[in-house]
Parts: structure tokens; sequence; C-alpha cells
């Protein structure tokens, strides 16, 4: 699996952390896509966003992580990207839920609000889920409609 992670200055150690557990999985074969950043310098997270969606929506990478320090901004700005389903996730739940009954590609976490061991524990929900499909396929189908109703293209 082909994971594209981006975070804005808030959330570089977070990020780190992200990635030593992607690293470390033995289940599957995860290679990382790191866009950033890696720095204390202030960035825009709707740029990391924006980069980190069009891999994932373009088909580049099969998932995105996005992390700023809420996930609030993460996520709005990545579901401007048409395709994308970014879902901001707090605890374990939500984490499954926004794969199995939303099919989102990409999650986005809060480095000002989640710890690291509860963060690794939302991206392994998230990371091991999957779209179950059924009586959430028609929801998700809806969703698509309706961006595919305002596409600027």
């Amino acid at each position: 699996m082909k994971i594209a992670i981006g975070c804005d200055n808030l959330a570089v150690d977070l990020k780190k952390t992200v990635i030593n557990y992607l690293k470390q999985q033995e289940k599957i074969q995860v290679e990382i896509i790191d866009f950033g950043v890696d720095g204390s310098n202030p960035v825009d997270y709707p740029d990391i966003a924006e980069k980190v969606a069009i891999e994932v929506s373009q088909g580049e990478c099969d998932r995105g992580i996005l992390i700023c320090g809420t996930g609030i901004g993460m996520a709005i700005a990545a579901n401007k990207v048409p395709g994308i389903r970014a879902a901001q996730v707090y605890d374990i739940y939500s984490a499954e839920r926004s794969r199995k009954s939303n099919n989102a590609q990409i999650i986005t976490l809060g480095a000002l609000v989640t710890g690291s061991s509860l963060a690794t524990k939302l991206v392994e929900m998230w990371l091991y889920s999957e779209f179950q499909g059924g009586g959430s396929a028609p929801k998700v189908d809806k969703i698509t409609a309706i961006e595919n109703r305002y596409r600027n293209e």
C-alpha cells in the first residue's frame, strides 16, 4: 500500500511518529511518500493538503494521512479536491467508520489534540479497515453525486 503523508509545522513530531509506526508494519507492505514538512518554519496547511489529496485522487497513492494542529483545516482543504473523502478522526470508532462506512481515503489528525499513542492506534484502525459497502454504499454514491453536480470541470 502506498501512503502519502504530510503535515504543517505544528505537526512535525507527530508525523515522524506515524511514519515510524508505518515502517514497522509486518502484515502489509507500506510505501510512504512524505510531502513534508520537516522544520518549524510556518507553512500553510492547505498547500500540503492539496498535494497529498491530488496524489490520492490521481491514484498515485492508495491513501493519505494529513496532520495539522487540529486536523480540521487539513480535512476541509483535502475535501476540496474532487474524488477525495477525507475524515478527521479522533477516536478508534471514528477511525474505523471513516473506512468501513465512508470509504475515506485520507484521514486527518490533530497534533495539538491527539497524543502519539492514540495517533498510532487511529492509524492502525484506519489502515486495517476496508470499505464494507452494504447499506453505506448508496450513501457514498450520493456523496459522489453531490460532488459531481458541483464540479467545475
